[in-house]
């Protein structure tokens, strides 16, 4: 135990010296950075040609707009885990929004508003309720057509949010007329940015007052960008093998008039229930809902699926006939429960709502596991 600590106490004073030491000791901590194929950090944030995001040139040649900009290089920085997420991440998805951006006429750069909204991350989520890879609060999701309920959250769906980001990106370009007012306005809310604008008669990005968090969002981006696309330059060094592979599927359509068990759907797939969830994140639960979904599953498997899914739901739905309780005015799950003698949590699971979950008079309730 006392070597495992030691260990660690090494590692962790090697990485303090090799991250610290190299702002000021010059070229000796320099060549130490170098042996550990590290660049030095002061280098790090020395821009020796025009930086552009979305066509648009970063003016560092004010102080202030430099400065803010090598903050953002160097906390990024130091996360370099992070970075190495990204970096491994961006071949797995990029494709597939660079496509989406392409399609509709936006800049390829909106790409690094995604790494930093979420990291790249369907499942990723914030305080304020913000889920997702483009990060969408519960509204402003619905409000651009993505749905948003306890069986499908599109939020975490890369196709789906993707394309509502670039319709609200389009919005807020043609209401402010400048990639960083846009970029400003989607992390803050479009009011309270032209609130700012009329109340401090500017209507340039780097010189208004804005809340810390936005004044620091678009360098975010410029910074993502520059590190992602330079990557050796800042010392991650990777080989084609490293990256994840571009996310590949096939896409089936199912329509139904029930409730249907992923886990039937996976069989059919000749894959498992978690790898059903994983290319689909935007299922809730452990059920696909009723009607028309559009649903992923793993290249080459689309051949000869109808017809396996189609023998085994029918063996499903065989070995789980199940009573109905058509909903009163007036009723509510607690009280069919006591009518028919069984548990709520029995009539929660087996019709897949939650505590909270209402129903309405006309709605059918499962009564029975079999």
């Amino acid at each position: 135990m006392k070597k495992f600590f030691m260990k660690i106490l090494f590692e962790s004073v090697l990485f303090l010296f090799i991250f610290f030491l190299p702002l000021h000791a010059g070229t000796v901590n320099n060549d130490i950075a170098m042996a550990f194929d590290l660049p030095s950090l002061v280098k790090s944030v020395r821009f020796p040609e025009p930086v552009y995001f979305c066509g648009s040139r970063v003016p560092l040649h004010e102080q202030q707009v430099k400065e803010r900009l090598e903050k953002e290089m160097l906390l990024a920085l130091w996360d370099r885990a992070q970075v190495v997420l990204w970096i491994k991440r961006s071949t797995k998805y990029f494709p597939h929004i660079e496509k989406i951006l392409k399609q509709q006429g936006l800049p390829d750069d909106l790409k690094y508003i995604s790494v930093i909204e979420s990291g790249l991350r369907p499942h990723a989520g914030s305080s304020r309720g913000a889920v997702g890879f483009w990060q969408f609060l519960r509204s402003t999701g619905r409000h651009y057509g993505l749905r948003v309920d306890s069986k499908i959250d599109q939020r975490r769906n890369l196709f789906n949010s993707t394309k509502a980001a670039c319709s609200y990106f389009q919005k807020l370009y043609k209401k402010f007329e400048s990639w960083p007012l846009a970029a400003a306005a989607y992390n803050m809310g479009e009011n309270g940015l032209a609130k700012a604008i009329k109340g401090q008669k500017l209507k340039e990005y780097y010189s208004l007052y804005l809340p810390l968090e936005t004044q620091r969002y678009f360098l975010k981006a410029v910074a993502a960008k520059l590190i992602m696309e330079n990557n050796e330059k800042y010392g991650f060094k990777f080989s084609k093998e490293d990256f994840y592979p571009e996310s590949v599927f096939d896409r089936v359509n199912i329509d139904s008039p029930t409730e249907i068990p992923l886990t039937v759907i996976a069989e059919s797939a000749n894959t498992c229930f978690k790898e059903i969830k994983d290319m689909n994140p935007e299922i809730r639960g452990s059920y696909l809902c009723k009607g028309n979904n559009s649903i992923l599953i793993p290249k080459g498997c689309a051949k000869g699926f109808k017809k396996r899914f189609s023998v085994l739901l029918k063996k499903w739905r065989v070995k789980n006939v199940k009573k109905f309780h058509l909903v009163k005015k007036g009723e509510n799950l607690s009280i069919i429960a006591k009518k028919y003698n069984i548990s709520l949590a029995s009539i929660l699971m087996w019709n897949n709502l939650a505590i909270r979950s209402t129903i309405h008079p006309g709605d059918r309730v499962i009564i029975t596991s079999q």
